[in-house]
């Protein structure tokens, strides 16, 4: 590309390029895109996006485009990698000068040197850093803060390389510029100190600006640029300094105000601070040790005493609240059970934290938690009343702990609580004493501590088993709390039944529930819509635990699941329906079969909430959650609900509507369960299977679900099934066969070893492409155990129920290897003996056993001289299947099954699905449950004895061992 002819036509492209007219744009951006491997294209656009004469939006285009190649094009492997001389030229180009006039293009430049850097800093480009370091000494304002920023850039994009060598390179990089980096954020942070106490305030903000990256840049040298960082004295010199540099800067806040323009640019700064302890605390926790006392101190300060009043705000309280959890709960600072084999560093801080949280201490400390900090807000109190239902959502789910105050506040309690209990548990049960009885609902100070009490010991419930007796509490106090019905005093309701939410799990008699649901029946028609939605959160939580009993629920499941449907038609939100959703799935899912008359409603009103759900494919995975359980819970009756559940999977299981991404694992599980108690097969169940071939292409980790349904829709109707899908299931089995682990070879072959099972003559004819690899995998030896295992359970379905085809096959794979059949035959019978002991279920072990025998009788030379195997196998089987009876010491096959019996179920078991019964009623078909091994041995043993004579029968019995004649014979014993 010659430059001088290239310049203005590359320009006029991106020109048109910014346009917003689509036709000028899309041909602009083709032509772009085919110059993108033309040599020198890059070069031209490092001379547009530096001509700060340009128009700012074309400019912005070249860096992106230039950004772009870097990623596509840089590496010397890559598709038409740009040529060394261009990428010399481009990194001298790139740092020539350092004056971008515009911050953003400014910023795109700084991350694009950082990406060459990256791939070529130190040994490509040794130049990069000297003159950075030089730039950034320099007394022009803009070249100083450009070079700055790209500083920080680059430092933070080699810090993130994480091989061993480039580690070592960084660290090497690191010793040797960090005297340099520490002394620039010495003095622009002195320059900013002494311009905000002038009173400059835009003096000020500009050398904040460079505070801020160099101390960015500090932050990566020292929490990745060194092995031992506490061997260095400049590093922990630093870090020292930090503490009284945060103490100058939260004291500039209180200063300044919250007008200032300085402000949001001063709390970014503090926070960075607390992100450099937080930082090297993580990575170094040892080298940390000496910063303990003094972090501990600082932190504390700042949140539980008066020193941080008018000072602090919350992010800075959260980041405080960080650090003294992680410090809390550092494994690394905890002693082993046995104190010798304690490492020196874990004791040494250990006795720090001890004797920092003294008695006195601790008491502030979780006093101030609960009485301050869980204190509901009145941003909070007015968001319950103006948005209940954002309220509540976010009262449940709540942010990340290390951003929210709240989630953060409650954290910290719960880790001080776990590992200070004995300390703790005194002072929270103190509060507790002093909030006895019924609160004057004109005393709103008193109802929201109670309400902050009650919060820490639903938190701290685990802890609190043994001090407190809840079942007591509840019964004495807690029901009469509920039972006040004042509007003020919904802030207790609510927190009540939360509490109990809490201990439910923990300490709560089960004889205590029906109570329990006579309070959740009550709530749930409080007025307040917040103590409802807790209210339906505490029943998940119920139902869900390990002593909920059914029997117990009963007689209030109607009217629960009245309100249960009440409550998720009133709220609007989607997050609300979602989680209303998810505790009728939950209550579904525990009843079972006694959900059936008072879904009505629910099941006419999914429909609806389906199509309002467009837009919110999370709120349609709750709808289909729920609809999993549904089905489970109507078993059969759900052939009802095919209208509207049968486009429902349509949708969420194909793969070329883009909700799928969404809805797909979900919609996978409701398919299979829908055909799991599917009565009979319908044209339209038949007619989603469609969408499975793009599924298997998928190769995803729902393959295993895939498998299933396919076997699922065997069972329910294996002929039509199979006449309509096999030769496209072969084509996809086959394409997954030539990449697939052992564990997904054998779900494949477990397809075809259920329709041999079900439908032996179709099954060999729909999936015969499949079945010489099979047979080749037998003969070669198979070495993975579970799919050799899988091969001869196949094998043995084709040999035992389908001989013809086996013999057909047999012939054919003869032809293949240029081998007599009656040899390969022999070679089939030996590796299956040898590899007996790779069947591990009794199921196929009897399968084989019976195989084999079927080969009988026979006056084949080969089979004869595979006898003795044969019968070894025979008598394992017998090992396996035959149970003695004591009273009359005969012998009978276990696995026999004579007729089909409908289980007896307790409350609290799961009725068998519809597939359960298809599998039950075809068991008593299968030679495996229908046929004694016993009298199979005996009859054709018997026979053989016919066909070749007593004395040539006796010399065909000697060439079985001894002793496992023996054990045949009283296996026999009686026939």
């Amino acid at each position: 590309m010659d430059m001088d002819s290239a310049s203005s036509v590359v320009l006029q492209a991106l020109t048109q390029a910014t346009s917003q007219d689509t036709a000028v744009l899309k041909p602009a951006e083709e032509q772009l895109r085919q110059w993108e491997t033309q040599p020198g294209f890059y070069s031209v656009l490092l001379n547009i996006f530096n001509n700060h004469m340009l128009d700012v939006n074309v400019r912005w285009l070249a860096v992106l485009y230039f950004k772009n190649g870097i990623d596509r094009y840089w590496r010397r492997v890559a598709p038409h990698a740009l040529s060394e001389e261009e990428k010399t030229s481009l990194r001298a180009g790139l740092i020539t000068n350092f004056n971008e006039p515009v911050n953003q293009i400014a910023t795109q430049i700084a991350v694009l040197i950082a990406k060459v850097a990256r791939l070529d800093c130190p040994r490509q480009w040794p130049e990069l850093i000297p003159i950075l370091l030089e730039s950034v000494k320099g007394q022009d304002d803009l070249q100083q803060h450009r070079a700055l920023l790209t500083f920080y850039h680059v430092t933070k994009t080699l810090a993130s390389k994480r091989l061993a060598q480039d580690r070592r390179l960084f660290q090497d990089l690191a010793s040797g510029i960090y005297s340099f980096a520490c002394s620039l954020w010495s003095h622009h942070t002195d320059c900013f100190l002494q311009q905000i106490y002038a009173r400059d305030e835009a003096a000020a903000l500009n050398s904040l600006e460079r505070t801020l990256l160099s101390l960015k840049v500090l932050r990566k040298l020292t929490v990745h640029g060194f092995q031992e960082p506490q061997q260095n004295m400049e590093v922990m010199g630093f870090l020292n300094a930090v503490f009284e540099r945060l103490k100058q800067f939260l004291e500039c806040c209180r200063q300044v105000g919250s007008e200032s323009m300085c402000r949001e640019k001063l709390e970014k700064t503090i926070i960075l601070y607390t992100k450099v302890l937080l930082d090297f605390l993580e990575y170094h926790p040892c080298a940390f040790i000496p910063l303990i006392q003094r972090s501990l101190e600082f932190a504390v300060s700042y949140v539980f005493t008066p020193a941080g009043e008018g000072v602090t705000f919350e992010r800075f309280i959260v980041q405080c609240m960080n650090l003294i959890k992680m410090i809390v709960k550092n494994d690394a600072y905890k002693p082993a059970k046995n104190i010798e084999d304690s490492k020196p560093e874990s004791l040494e801080a250990h006795k720090i934290k001890t004797a920092f949280f003294t008695h006195p201490t601790l008491t502030e400390i979780g006093r101030r938690l609960v009485s301050h900090y869980f204190l509901l807000t009145e941003e909070e109190l007015a968001m319950w009343e103006e948005d209940p239902e954002s309220f509540a959502v976010e009262e449940t789910g709540g942010d990340s702990w290390k951003y929210s105050l709240r989630p953060c506040t409650e954290v910290l309690f719960l880790d001080v609580f776990h590992n200070y209990s004995q300390t703790l548990t005194p002072v929270l049960l103190e509060m507790v004493q002093n909030l006895q009885g019924p609160t004057n609902v004109e005393d709103p100070v008193q109802l929201l501590m109670k309400d902050a009490v009650y919060n820490a010991v639903g938190l701290a419930a685990y802890e609190l088993f043994d001090n407190v007796d809840f079942d007591q509490w509840f019964k004495n106090q807690l029901l009469g709390e509920l039972q006040v019905s004042h509007h003020r005093y919904k802030l207790i309701r609510r927190r009540v039944i939360w509490l109990i939410g809490q201990w439910i799990s923990v300490k709560f008699k089960s004889d205590l529930r029906p109570l329990l649901y006579e309070v959740i029946l009550s709530l749930m028609q409080d007025p307040d819509l917040v103590v409802r939605i807790e209210t339906a959160t505490t029943l998940k939580l119920t139902v869900d635990d390990f002593e909920f009993r059914t029997e117990q629920f009963l007689p209030y499941l109607e009217s629960i699941f009245g309100l249960l449907f009440q409550l998720l038609q009133q709220v609007t939100e989607c997050d609300t329906k979602m989680q209303v959703l998810h505790v009728i799935s939950c209550v579904i899912e525990r009843v079972n079969i006694q959900i059936r008359p008072y879904v009505g409603c629910l099941v006419q009103y999914l429909p609806l909430l389906w199509k309002q759900s467009e837009e919110h494919n999370m709120l349609r995975c709750a709808i289909l959650t729920t609809l999993i359980h549904l089905v489970q819970g109507l078993g059969a009756e759900s052939k009802n609900l095919y209208p509207f559940l049968l486009p429902v999977i349509q949708l969420s299981t194909d793969v070329s509507q883009p909700p799928h991404v969404y809805l797909l694992e979900d919609g996978l599980e409701l398919w299979l369960v829908t055909l799991e108690n599917s009565p009979a097969i319908t044209p339209e169940l038949l007619r989603i299977f469609q969408n499975m071939s793009a599924l298997l292409e998928l190769s995803s980790e729902n393959l295993r679900t895939c498998f299933q349904i396919v076997n699922a829709y065997i069972y329910l109707s294996a002929t039509e099934f199979l006449q309509n899908y096999a030769e496209s299931l072969c084509r996809s089995f086959c394409d997954l066969l030539k990449d697939i682990t052992n564990e997904g070879q054998v779900q494949v072959l477990k397809v075809v070893e259920i329709a041999l099972k079900v439908s032996p003559m179709l099954g060999a004819h729909m999936f015969q492409p499949l079945l010489p690899a099979v047979f080749r995998g037998i003969v070669d030896g198979e070495r993975y155990p579970v799919v050799m295992s899988t091969y001869l359970g196949i094998m043995g379905r084709v040999l035992l129920q389908n001989s013809s085809f086996f013999s057909s096959l047999l012939t054919q794979m003869a032809s293949e290897c240029s081998q007599e059949a009656d040899q390969l035959l022999g070679s089939v019978i030996e590796m299956w003996v040898d590899r007996m002991d790779n069947i591990t279920q009794p199921e196929r072990r009897k399968l084989s056993s019976l195989a084999l025998l079927s080969l009988l009788p026979s006056d084949n030379s080969i089979i004869q001289d595979k006898f003795c195997g044969i019968i070894n196998i025979c008598v394992e089987a017998l090992h396996d299947v035959m149970t003695e009876d004591p009273e009359t010491g005969t012998f009978k096959d276990c696995m026999l099954m004579s007729h089909f019996e409908e289980p007896k179920l307790s409350d609290d078991e799961e009725p068998p699905t519809e597939q359960d019964k298809r599998k039950k009623l075809l068991a008593l078909e299968d030679p495996v449950h229908s046929v004694s091994l016993q009298q199979f041995v005996y009859e054709k043993l018997k026979a053989q004895q016919a066909l070749m004579g007593d004395q040539g029968f006796g010399v065909l019995m000697e060439t079985v061992d001894t002793e496992l004649v023996r054990q045949l014979q009283e296996f026999l014993q009686g026939l």
